[in-house]
């Protein structure tokens, strides 16, 4: 009989030993964010639709060609996320977290949705790690959020990695710098395509940041932000990097980083592996300061980033790091008989009460069976109770691996030989 169904294209089931890894990386994140000061936020997975056609910007790629966008049966438009700071951001302004003090620092794990093609490290449905700054305008912050980045990738052991900055100024420069694209690229519109065409009047940046190879390489000799820069966007950019200096951390500029969301003000960065081919950057972000007031808030600055959790784990599966994956087993109680099985339940769990990894037969297995069973899930330890060791009130605890055995008591004293025994035999610390 066939499948009623596999998973949606796009999409990807994580099983255990994979989900395993994920949490020891998210466990990471969280640590490193906590010692940053930063809380955890949890938003709902779809938002009116509004708020991301107002904060992410309809020139986008993300809104134009890329949104999971319905109408609910009340007839309102909704849409699933497609990026984490528009929910955080609608979600700090409705609870009013501003009251408890700036900066608002929060971190979030989130699952995003973009309808694209998808290919290695780009999913329909992906997931992110990210953190968001409200309220904190001094470049200092801008140094925070990025060190709060890299030390991620430091307690992962990730190498290779390279920070590259931009700054793609204030509404007030920015305002000469689209003039100079509009120029330029208008002497070229014929070869542009026609998403781009439409954009050359509305957004041009957002022609840098096509993917056409085209459009990519007409890019290639267009104006560079840097030389608009106002005075006062200038001066911030200068002192970002020179609080990443003074950190220790190396960077490069790349002037032709935009990001691909239009609520991007000022700093911007990437960090970009050269283990992830065409999908280079695994981690990205910025300031956006003028996107609180264009939600109805008052101007409050914001900076954040987002860290690709699918692009992370390709980049440690490429530069051999191995996470731990869930605690194997250390004890299986097979048994022989209705009897010695309801025992066995019951020591089990006794021994899941004091934190041991221990299973017992629930498919009810013949002993063969069930030490066969025991060595494929690689249990350190082993017991076997039948009506003789019920009887006795007595065991034997097995080493897997040396062979070793030690009676033990199935009585009031049960847990505590147990310890006794494994801790001082060799086995799952080998």
């Amino acid at each position: 009989m066939a499948l009623l169904t596999q998973a949606p294209k796009g999409t990807q089931d994580l099983l255990p030993r994979e989900s395993a890894k994920w949490r020891t990386a998210e466990e990471v994140m969280r640590s490193e964010a906590a010692v940053h000061g930063f809380g955890e936020v949890r938003t709902p997975v779809f938002e009116h639709t509004e708020l991301f056609l107002r904060s992410v910007g309809d020139t986008t790629d993300v809104v134009e060609k890329q949104m999971y966008t319905f109408e609910d049966k009340g007839g309102r438009s909704v849409t699933l996320r497609p990026e984490g700071t528009a929910g955080v951001a609608r979600a700090m302004l409705e609870h009013a977290m501003y009251n408890d003090g700036l900066p608002v620092k929060v971190y979030y794990h989130t699952s995003c949705y973009r309808y694209e093609k998808p290919q290695a490290g780009r999913l329909r449905e992906f997931h992110q790690f990210g953190v968001e700054m409200f309220g904190a305008a001094q470049p200092a912050a801008d140094a925070e959020v990025i060190c709060l980045a890299k030390g991620i990738f430091d307690r992962l052991g990730v190498k290779n990695l390279t920070l590259e900055l931009n700054s793609i100024g204030c509404p007030t420069c920015r305002a000469r710098y689209h003039e100079a694209l509009k120029a330029y690229f208008t002497g070229r519109k014929d070869e542009l395509c026609e998403t781009c065409q439409s954009r050359l009047e509305r957004n041009p940046m957002r022609i840098l940041d096509c993917k056409s190879p085209v459009c990519s390489k007409i890019a290639e000799g267009a104006p560079v932000i840097l030389d608009y820069l106002c005075e006062d966007c200038r001066d911030h950019f200068e002192s970002v990097k020179q609080y990443l200096t003074e950190a220790g951390l190396a960077f490069t500029v790349n002037p032709t980083i935009v990001r691909g969301l239009d609520y991007y003000t000022r700093t911007v960065f990437e960090f970009v592996s050269n283990d992830l081919g065409a999908q280079s950057t695994v981690c990205g972000g910025g300031r956006y300061d003028g996107l609180i007031e264009q939600m109805g808030g008052k101007p409050m600055p914001g900076l954040g980033f987002g860290l690709g959790m699918e692009r992370l784990m390709l980049i440690l599966q490429a530069q051999g790091i191995e996470l731990p994956e869930d605690k194997p087993c250390e004890v299986f109680l097979a048994s022989m008989g209705e009897a010695a099985s309801r025992r066995a339940f019951a020591l089990t769990e006794q021994l899941h009460r004091c934190g041991v990894a221990a299973e017992v037969d629930v498919c009810g297995r013949s002993l063969k069976a069930q030490m066969k069973y025991a060595n494929k899930i690689g249990a350190a330890f082993t017991m076997v109770l039948g009506d003789d060791e019920l009887q006795q009130g007595k065991a034997q605890v097995k080493n897997m691996k040396t062979g070793e055995v030690n009676p033990i008591s199935l009585g009031e004293t049960f847990i505590g030989e147990y310890l006794a025994i494994t801790t001082k035999m060799p086995g799952l610390t080998d």
